[in-house]
């Protein structure tokens, strides 16, 4: 019997742990449209395609149910704005995570919230894999993106002692009229 092609946007998750069964791709940024969204506006540089690659396996149980695992592995960049110079900078993604599937909702919310080594989460007939990849993707971005030194100079702040030291001299003190009044009362 022919297999049916691999379709990561409908992968059944218990067939591929029990075939333990090793599925790769990539997948261009285009396809990943809420990696795509934070792009730096007007910027044309292409992206490298996502490499990524799955492996299923289902752990034995003593008197239960298999357990049902993939290791999801993905790689590439992307490009985001530098926070400190407004620049276009390449941001690395590298994600290696460990999935656990159970059966149920409430079931995987508890496992996965007393689990910090692997993501628990409700198997499903389907999963879309391309969803579960821009998801991971999406978490694995650095919060304020950056240059490890941004490649023009910043602008620098002007030293505050020397800008209070000009106001000074432009200025009177707004006390000095006062301390002529007064010291011609004295006479």
């Amino acid at each position: 019997m022919k297999r049916s092609a691999f379709d990561p946007h409908r992968v059944d998750v218990a067939a591929l742990a029990a075939d333990h069964a090793h599925r790769a791709g990539s997948l261009a940024l285009a396809e990943l449209p809420r990696l795509r969204a934070d792009e730096p506006p007007g910027f044309e540089l292409e992206s490298p395609p996502i490499e990524w690659c799955v492996d299923g396996e289902a752990r034995p149980v003593t008197g239960g149910e298999p357990q049902i695992r993939l290791r999801l592995q993905a790689h590439g960049s992307v490009w985001r704005e530098c926070q400190r110079c407004l620049q276009p900078v390449a941001i690395a993604l590298d994600i290696d995570r460990p999935l656990r599937f159970v059966r149920g909702e409430d079931a995987a919310a508890a496992l996965d919230a007393d689990n910090d080594e692997e993501d628990v989460l409700e198997l499903k007939p389907r999963i879309d894999l391309v969803e579960l990849i821009e998801d991971e993707l999406l978490m694995a971005l650095p919060i304020v993106p950056r240059h490890e030194s941004c490649p023009q100079p910043l602008p620098q702040p002007a030293d505050h002692a020397t800008q209070a030291e000009e106001e000074a001299t432009v200025a009177p003190h707004p006390f000095a009229a006062l301390a002529a009044l007064k010291g011609r009362g004295d006479d």
